[in-house]
């Protein structure tokens, strides 16, 4: 099984000429579309999704993540091991958040000596996804090769950081940002809900507004603003049948805090 991840939109034949190219190379893989709406140009956004949907795919699944507006350059492209998974990247701080967050993840930095030997060569200077990461995809699914036979091993504290900084933990605060929006405007926060469990009664901060931490969107009004814990386990202000987002007028990197209400000044 792959999943393939990336800014590409719907627009285009991207995606498709992905299949394709994974397809030609190994017929029996089942592809799943992660997602294609990742916010263009933005790795930090396909890297926290990626490190919290990967778990709900079977072991050995391959993961391919493309948001490189890098590409063509001298950026490297890395493949990682980790969990049971593996997952193909450009090195732009896409991956770096999965591999802070599993224990014993192996590194590979492609090389394209070892990129030729299985037929992957003289790639286009702006679409790797389908010349490099695809190919090297459906090798890897296909069970013809193991990361190590792709490039050189390397150090997780040689990577590309993340874009995004992870919460700031205070004595008694939790500062974090809104990472992503969804369909329904809610905004979805870098804030884990391991962070929370030291505030006996959380008050969720964002945009000069403050929230109470409720457990579903039924459990306020329709229109009524509302922080919760959602099912990938962080942090999330909504509005009840209505678009948070557009309520608030906030967007991605909007700076999300909670206190407990007793240390509110």
């Amino acid at each position: 099984m792959l999943t393939i991840t990336t800014d590409f939109g719907h627009q285009g034949p991207f995606v498709g000429v992905m299949k394709g190219v994974i397809l030609t190379r190994f017929p029996a893989a089942r592809i799943i579309d992660l997602t294609h709406e990742i916010v263009v140009h933005w790795p930090a956004e396909a890297g926290f999704w990626l490190s919290r949907a990967y778990g709900y795919f079977p072991a050995g699944t391959v993961h391919v993540a493309v948001v490189d507006p890098g590409v063509g350059t001298s950026r490297d492209i890395i493949a990682v091991e980790a969990g049971g998974h593996f997952f193909l990247a450009p090195d732009n701080g896409l991956l770096a958040p999965l591999v802070s967050r599993t224990t014993g993840a192996s590194i590979v930095r492609l090389t394209a000596a070892q990129l030729a030997r299985i037929g992957v060569s003289r790639p286009s200077a702006t679409f790797h996804g389908r010349d490099i990461l695809a190919p090297v995809a459906a090798e890897l699914a296909a069970g013809r090769c193991a990361p190590e036979d792709l490039g050189e091993p390397v150090e997780s504290g040689s990577l590309v950081p993340s874009w995004v900084d992870e919460p700031a933990i205070e004595a008694h605060s939790v500062t974090g940002m809104v990472i992503t929006i969804d369909h329904f405007g809610n905004l979805i926060t870098n804030i884990d809900a391991p962070l929370l469990e030291r505030f006996r009664l959380p008050i969720v901060h964002a945009g000069n507004h403050a929230f109470p931490l409720l457990r579903t969107y039924g459990d306020t009004r329709p229109g009524e603003y509302l922080a919760l814990i959602n099912s990938f386990g962080v942090l999330e202000i909504a509005r009840s049948q209505q678009s948070a987002a557009e309520g608030l007028g906030l967007s991605r990197g909007a700076p999300v805090g909670v206190r407990s209400r007793t240390d509110q000044p």
